[in-house]
Formats: C-alpha cells, sequence, structure tokens
C-alpha cells in the first residue's frame, strides 16, 4: 500500500520546510509513504528548497496556472508514480500533519473512498465571525448541492483512494475544493469528514485576499458544477418559473376580459406568451443539456479507463 502526500505550492521557500519536517514518513497499515512537492511555476526556490527537504518528488509546472491546476496536476503525477493513496495539503503549514493518519484509516478500513479534514469552521478563531458564518453557509449549500454532509467544504486537507482520483477531474482555474465535493456527490462517491487541527496562520490566506471576488468565484463554481451534473433540474426549475409566471398573466387577462375590459391589457397577454415561450425553450435546453451531460459521464468513463490502462 503506497501513499503520497502531496502539497501544491507558490511561492513557498519559507514555509515549506516545516510543513515537510512535520509530515509522517510512517503510518499503520501503509508500507510506502512519499512527498510529492507541485511547485505552480514559483518565481522563488521552491522546488529546490524542495528538494533540500527531502521530498521524493517534485513537479514543476511551467508557469503559474493557481491552486486547482496545481492540484490536478499534483494527482495525475501521483497516479503515475502509482500512489494507491494520495492525501493533499497545504505548503503553509496551516493544516497539522500529526492528523494525516486520521484521514488515511478510514480509507484503509473500507469506510469511505474520500476522506475531508473539518476544521470546526463554525468556532475557528483564526477565522473572523463574518468568515467563519460565510464558511457554514458556503459548505450547506456544497452539501446540500453534492448530497452529502460536508461541514467544511473549503478544507483542502483531504485524503482519496486511487479509483477516486482516476475519477477526478478538475475544470475550474481558481479553487479545487467545492467542485470535487460536488463531483464525488454525483458520483456516489462514499465522501466522511473527521475533525483535524490547525496550527496558528503564518500569513493571509491567498485565495481569500478579497472577500467579494472570492463570493464571486464560490458561487460560480457552485452552480457550473450543480448545473453540470443536473441539467434537466436546473433548466426545468428555471422553465417552470417562467412558465408559471406567463400563465398568471393569462388568467390576469382572462379575469379583466371576462369582466369586459380585457381591451387594455393586451400588453399582458403579448409579455404572457413571450414568457410561456422562454418556459418552453429553457425546458427543452434542459432535455439537450441533460443529453450532453449523459454524454459527458460516457467520456468521462473513457477516461477512466484510458488512465487504468495506463498504468
Amino acid at each position: 500500500m503506497k501513499l503520497i502526500i502531496q502539497i501544491p505550492c507558490y511561492n513557498e521557500t519559507e514555509s515549506l520546510p516545516e510543513t515537510v519536517a512535520q509530515l509522517p514518513r510512517q503510518i499503520d497499515g501503509v508500507d510506502e509513504v512519499e512527498f510529492l512537492v507541485v511547485d505552480d511555476g514559483s518565481s522563488d526556490a521552491t522546488a529546490e528548497t524542495a528538494r533540500v527537504c527531502g521530498v521524493d518528488h517534485v513537479l514543476r509546472l511551467p508557469h503559474h496556472s493557481g491552486l486547482a491546476t496545481a492540484f490536478a496536476a499534483g494527482l495525475e503525477a501521483c497516479l503515475r508514480l502509482g500512489a494507491d493513496l494520495i492525501v493533499n495539503t497545504d505548503a503553509d503549514n496551516q493544516y497539522n500533519a500529526a492528523d494525516i493518519p486520521l484521514l488515511v484509516q478510514p480509507l484503509l478500513r473500507g469506510e469511505a473512498e474520500m476522506v475531508i479534514g473539518d476544521r470546526g469552521v463554525a468556532t475557528l478563531q483564526t477565522f473572523s465571525p463574518l468568515k467563519r458564518r460565510l464558511q457554514v453557509i458556503g459548505s450547506r449549500v456544497v452539501s446540500r448541492a453534492a448530497g452529502l454532509d460536508v461541514p467544511d467544504a473549503t478544507s483542502g486537507f483531504r485524503a482519496m483512494t486511487r479509483d477516486v482520483a482516476l475519477h477526478t477531474i478538475v475544470l475550474s482555474d481558481y479553487s479545487y475544493t467545492l467542485e470535487t465535493i460536488i463531483q464525488a456527490g454525483n458520483r456516489s462517491t462514499r465522501v466522511i469528514s473527521v475533525p483535524v487541527r490547525t496550527n496558528p496562520p503564518k500569513r493571509p490566506s491567498r485565495l481569500m485576499t478579497d472577500m467579494g471576488q472570492y463570493l464571486k468565484h464560490s458561487s460560480a463554481t457552485i452552480i457550473r458544477s450543480y448545473t453540470m451534473y443536473r441539467p434537466l433540474r436546473v433548466f426545468s426549475t428555471v422553465g417552470t418559473i417562467f412558465s408559471l409566471l406567463g400563465l398568471a398573466l393569462v388568467i390576469r387577462f382572462l379575469v379583466f376580459y371576462f369582466q369586459g375590459i380585457g381591451g387594455g391589457h393586451i400588453q399582458s397577454l403579448v409579455l404572457a406568451a413571450v414568457l410561456l415561450i422562454v418556459g418552453f425553450q429553457t425546458w427543452l435546453i434542459g432535455l439537450l443539456a441533460d443529453l450532453v451531460g449523459k454524454n459527458r459521464r460516457l467520456m468521462e468513463e473513457v477516461l477512466w479507463r484510458v488512465r487504468g490502462d495506463g498504468e
């Protein structure tokens, strides 16, 4: 049983030595533990620092592509290196590395296929009250979209089996955390959360530098991911809303018509027709999107088989 701990990095020369030093080299039930650093086009000596720290594998991306791309590249590298289990952690030593066995053990016992570290965001003192509240609300929204119970959806401290990694496709160029949870839930992946500890922050988050931008990107990711896996439900809901509004205007016109004053409300009938047509077209778009979604799933299965055959 081979475990690879991957660390996406961008300009982490200062924090990387402490992070790597705290990673476990031995875990019960695991035969081999290796480290992989994904250098996301750093302008400092991150890759060289990783090698000096004794990291087994260093993957250097040609230019800075973002956290999501670095995470996905790390998964691909772990699969090529023969990992049976993969743990992802942050380079800033945010997560307590001593809790990595807590993530791995449920996988070894067959209780889960993905394990997410729960930082207890509702009470995490290093977060501001606003950030704590937003994290709780966001996690509930993601849990609802995924059909799972994930109290800390933005946690990057997670472990997964090889099969889950083979099925994971990251499309976002911002963050992987929300998208991969929704993807896992819609694939009926067994996902559980375990409480983990955190270390005092040594620098501000690079992902959440601006609250407005973070909410914008996160909301877009949730909506896009949910629509990707539930297109018929999304478009049929929108289409039904338009159709009901149109029907309400039709009823309104008929009420006035039978009262003998319908002549002055023709505009309501015109607007009703427009809304009913838009509602019907939205339903048709939903049907087409659902067919495209089925085709996408077939392509994902083909990709999974190609990845598996390429081992």
